[in-house]
């Protein structure tokens, strides 16, 4: 399994601060949402952030709406993804 380091995001739409994670990314490559979604379930891969030096692992939560990315640090749930950049 890999643990793989997320840097970068695309959203649609990209200014809205809440929704739409399509893509996460780093130097070496791009995945879609749910591709992320099913290595974190089947425990492939693991994926995390760092924002300002802190550790967020990511993690899928099951919403009203369907299953979405979102990380974990510090005992609770938080936003670091949406704090990444764009990906190229």
């Amino acid at each position: 399994m890999a643990d793989v380091h997320v840097t970068c995001i695309n959203k649609m739409p990209r200014n809205n601060p809440y929704e739409g994670i399509t893509h996460l990314g780093n130097s070496t490559g791009k995945w879609t949402r749910q591709s992320v979604i099913d290595w974190i379930e089947r425990k492939d891969h693991s994926f995390y952030t760092l924002v300002q030096g802190n550790r967020g692992n990511i993690g899928v939560v099951d919403g009203p709406n369907g299953k979405y990315l979102r990380t974990y640090a510090d005992g609770k749930w938080n936003d670091n993804l949406l704090s990444l950049p764009e990906c190229p």
